[in-house]
């Protein structure tokens, strides 16, 4: 194994460099993931541009690899051997609080790096606390006793396992947070990576009706949307979209609203508000919007809508993500439309963001490529 383990480094604002790190001495409840795959998404897109943790971080928190060094209480504890493939999720929580013996461990303080300065989270740990591997923009990733593992089945590959991480919460957002279901009619806003995911999951639960909006520059990933099973696409740009879906629910409306348009204003939300259907029907909301004025909370109340913010995956997505991928009933190869080195880490995540190479939908880095 090599002395050094070579890193792509963001030191500050768009600003990448590659440096070596010592291969770290592993722990008897520690290891060391070679990483296959790393995953990039608009999350890291926007903390490229403007980073919320301050020193030297190395980014990619949608991690796939093989265990290649590993402590004996490590094995023990985790159930895994040298060689096995493992998708890391990006929590490392304590495994200790109230929120971790509930099995959301996505809550715990421990790995929640808005609130814990000290906190450890693949792609948003400095470099410079102790092991310094905590990204996966680097050939080797640490590994600490409380890392969460998901084992990858062994007919599915590296790249394949890739998508993971987005499959997972299309998954926790569309089956546990928005109960879509047999006979669901179901409107997916946005067809990203996640909303795409969406699409597979709600298809798979048994909805009967799955909608999804989008732009015409959006043409290609609509067209792979009815290919994942949606039944209806809809342009905004070029039509009314509150008209249509009324149109095609016979004026009922929808049972439930996933909006993947982070970044698009306050229109998105408005529009699932109208589109659910007139009693009970859940929106979903993954956007980040800082303030919203003149919020309609009377005709949210009136229709007695539940609001849930889209927050990461559980233990359970993961798990049936993995099952997902190995059953081969969707074409989620398709997903994956772009693969670079370590060394192209700017464009990779240029193009992620829309300013870089065209048609994509997810990018995976591949360190030792």
């Amino acid at each position: 194994m090599a002395e050094q383990v070579l890193a792509a480094v963001r030191t500050g604002p768009g600003r990448t460099e590659f440096r070596e790190f010592p291969m770290p001495e592993i722990p008897g409840d520690g290891a060391l993931l070679k990483v296959e795959v790393a995953g990039i998404c608009g999350t890291d897109v926007k903390m490229y541009a403007k980073p919320s943790i301050a020193g030297p971080v190395i980014m990619g928190h949608e991690n796939v690899g093989v265990i290649a060094k590993a402590g004996a209480q490590f094995l023990a504890r985790q159930g895994v051997e040298i060689g096995d493939r493992v998708f890391v999720e990006h929590y490392v929580p304590c495994l200790k609080c109230a929120w971790c013996h509930q099995g959301e461990y996505r809550h715990c303080e421990a790995t929640d790096w808005r609130t814990n300065p000290d906190a450890r989270r693949y792609g948003y740990t400095s470099a410079e606390n102790p092991y310094h591997l905590w990204g996966g923009f680097a050939q080797y990733l640490y590994l600490p006793w409380n890392a969460v593992l998901h084992k990858v089945p062994d007919s599915v590959s590296a790249d394949a396992a890739g998508i993971v991480t987005p499959l997972s919460n299309g998954i926790e957002w569309t089956l546990f947070d928005a109960h879509v279901g047999y006979d669901s009619t179901v409107l997916i806003q946005g067809p990203g990576q996640q909303g795409l995911s969406q699409a597979v999951a709600a298809r798979q639960a048994g909805a009967s009706l799955i909608i999804m909006t989008g732009t015409t520059r959006d043409a290609a990933r609509m067209e792979l949307a009815k290919t994942l099973g949606v039944d209806h696409v809809i342009d905004i740009l070029k039509e009314d979209p509150l008209e249509r879906i009324m149109d095609l629910t016979r004026g009922k409306g929808v049972d439930a609203v996933l909006d993947c348009t982070a970044g698009a204003g306050t229109a998105p939300v408005l529009l699932g508000i109208d589109a659910l259907k007139r009693r009970a029907g859940t929106l979903v909301i993954q956007g980040e919007l800082a303030a919203f004025p003149d919020f309609p909370v009377k005709k949210v109340t009136e229709k007695a809508i539940t609001i849930k913010s889209a927050r990461g995956h559980s233990y359970r997505a993961c798990e049936l993500a993995l099952a997902q991928l190995a059953s081969n009933r969707f074409p989620l190869d398709l997903l994956t439309t772009h693969t670079f080195g370590l060394q192209d880490v700017d464009r990779a995540i240029a193009s992620v963001g829309g300013t870089g190479d065209e048609g994509v939908i997810h990018v995976s880095l591949l360190p030792w490529k």
